[in-house]
């Protein structure tokens, strides 16, 4: 069973590798059919190998591992790191989310892409996007997880980017590898401080560590923080959370990917696997929760402001993981893990929705242009509004679960009304508000001009995926109790109805304003205040790190461009080209020429004897 562990990761490599190199041995383009073949299958097969793992290995075991080591890679003094896999719980339940939901979303994908021209080039992306989260999560230490990491990275920048020829969408892709760079610098500053007080990167020696006496805090205290450095660029947190609206440039399915099995669910896993590593530091574990609330907040107040259904569920993605981090930040971890299950079964679904309304509407995105599209996509129409119930918790569906749990651990953090647990409250409230107003004024009221043109694109191998979400999304819920035991923590179910009733109440009171607000008297809701202007615009960090860093940046760039390393560089060129010119001059095609340069060449090597 063991051996199993490469297959995972490898099937969607061989996948990129074949979608590469067919073209170059059979000197013509794939058809599209083969292109998908290779492209869905390979990663269907990966979560069939995780669904066996789970049946046979995990389930009814809380404390199955399995291990795995390929090669040793890095063998310097007392660095010892192997291409190794190590699978326990946490790792099968982000392995059955990433090969689970990246599998139906590769199936949509074959739908949705189908006259994409370079059909075949976004598969291999696609996969080579799978294969890197997957290496991250299996990693048995930071090093591996670090080069997974940085896969992300680059597949991500590969996705938003990959209609390149518009420059937007190019600009898009090198913010967002730009801004998750910086905390990825961070991050790899930690993993020296861990191994200078370590001695050792491999993940399950770092957690015996923690336990053990004499460790220095302090060191632990900065490695964690610039950990969570690492953590807040990958999975957009404040204060890097500016370059995950702009990635919305990339294919909808690749924002379905990156939202809810990827990218940005990177930095959720890094805490939570370092979590004994957290225990040890109070001030890291405040930071993580702080860094949540502040971001769950900001993004969703953005979210309300928002008037493209891609950017509107952006900011949301933003604002659920700063429930997550919140939930981390708190000792919440199985709660953390829970919601970015739930998420990721409903955020795919409203991304993929997202991607069928646009398609019917000719690619218009803008919500305030369509308006009673129910009529008219009646199916995706379900789909999206099981998804945004999801998304503002209400009662039954798997994100009330998941979020309840949260809010309550926020609650019993500090034993009683607290800020962490206010801002949760509050950011529930605001995701009610957020989630039915795109609800409303894309699919109820009156229709707008795109409704008009409407016609549904959706495919049978379009539908298949969405139904399949739908009713992950609804009854994810139930798979709380088997998460029970990721970190051996039980959730507590003995606390005050009332905290309870309020958290139900929050996501109503957000339905019935968005409800006053955008659909029985729509005319003011569209008017778009001072403040309103301020969160569509992100409050304003895109203009302040443009003026902060980004221009005096280019200033310095300017100012430096003629240095003297220049100069000296492009002098050596110039005396090359004039050498160059002069020794050419010589080869004149003149036989007395070269007789005469012979000759001088064989007195000077002659005088040379002499003197010596």
């Amino acid at each position: 069973m063991n051996g199993m562990l490469a297959w995972i990761p490898l099937l969607p490599l061989l996948g990129f590798l074949a979608l590469v190199t067919i073209p170059i041995f059979t000197q013509r383009e794939p058809s599209q059919k083969l292109v998908g073949a290779i492209g869905v299958g390979s990663i269907g097969i990966s979560a069939i190998l995780v669904a066996t793992i789970a049946i046979t290995v995990f389930l009814g075991r809380a404390e199955s591992v399995l291990t795995l080591s390929v090669w040793q890679w890095i063998h310097v003094a007392n660095l010892q790191i192997g291409f190794s896999f190590y699978v326990d719980w946490l790792t099968l339940v982000m392995l059955m989310i990433i090969t689970g939901v990246g599998f139906l979303i590769h199936l949509y994908s074959a739908g949705y892409m189908h006259d994409d021209p370079d059909f075949r080039r976004y598969f291999a992306y696609l996969n080579l996007f799978i294969c890197a989260m997957l290496i991250l999560v299996m990693a048995d230490n930071l090093v591996l997880l670090y080069l997974g990491w940085e896969g992300v990275g680059l597949c991500s920048y590969l996705l938003i980017g990959f209609w390149y020829k518009e420059s937007k969408n190019g600009a898009a892709a090198q913010k967002a590898f730009i801004v998750t760079r910086i905390g990825d610098t961070a991050m790899a500053i930690g993993l020296f401080l861990l191994f200078y007080e370590f001695s050792t990167l491999n993940i399950p020696q770092l957690i015996s560590a923690a336990s053990a006496p004499g460790v220095n805090v302090e060191i632990v205290t900065i490695a964690t923080l610039l950990l969570l450095g690492g953590a807040v660029g990958k999975s957009a947190q404040f204060p890097l959370q500016t370059w995950l609206p702009d990635a919305m440039a990339g294919p909808t399915p690749v924002s379905a990917l990156i939202h809810a099995a990827t990218m940005v669910t990177a930095g959720v896993y890094l805490i939570a696997r370092m979590h004994p590593l957290y225990l040890l530091s109070e001030t890291a574990m405040t930071a993580v929760a702080v860094v949540g609330a502040l971001t769950l907040l900001i993004s969703g107040f953005s979210a309300i402001a928002q008037s493209d259904i891609k950017r509107v569920l952006a900011y949301s993605t933003i604002s659920q993981i700063g429930y997550m981090f919140l939930a981390l930040g708190v000792g919440a971890w199985s709660g953390a893990i829970f919601h970015l299950m739930t998420h990721a079964f409903f955020k795919a679904l409203l991304f993929l929705s997202a991607g069928s309304v646009i398609l019917s509407v000719h690619h218009e995105q803008n919500i305030f242009a369509m308006g009673g599209l129910y009529r008219r996509i009646p199916f995706t129409f379900v789909c999206f509004t099981i998804g945004c119930a999801c998304l503002a918790a209400l009662p039954f569906t798997s994100g009330f679960y998941s979020k309840d749990h949260i809010l309550l651990s926020a609650w019993e953090y500090h034993q009683g009304v607290n800020a962490l647990w206010i801002a949760g409250l509050l950011g529930a409230l605001v995701t009610g508000i957020y989630s039915f107003r795109v609800l409303f004024l894309t699919f109820l009221g009156s229709e707008g001009n795109a409704s008009s043109h409407c016609k549904d694109a959706n495919t049978s191998v379009m539908t298949i995926p969405l139904g399949i979400l739908a009713i992950l999304a609804l009854f994810g819920g139930l798979l709380a109790p088997p998460l029970r035991g990721v970190f051996g923590v039980e959730i507590d179910e003995d606390h005050s109805r009332w905290i309870e009733a309020i958290a139900i109440a929050m996501p109503l009171i957000g339905l019935f304003i968005a409800w006053k607000m955008y659909l029985y008297e729509k005319e003011a809701g569209e008017k778009r205040s001072l403040i309103m202007q301020f969160w569509f615009k992100g409050w304003g960090f895109d203009w302040l790190y443009d003026r902060l860093l980004v221009r005096p940046f280019r200033a310095i760039t300017n100012l430096n461009h003629n240095d003297i390393i220049d100069s000296i560089y492009k002098g050596i060129a110039a005396l090359s080209t004039q050498l160059n010119n002069a020794l050419s001059s010589s080869q004149n095609g003149q036989i007395r020429w070269y007789l005469a340069t012979f000759v001088v060449g064989a007195i000077l090597f002659l005088a040379l004897l002499v003197a010596l």
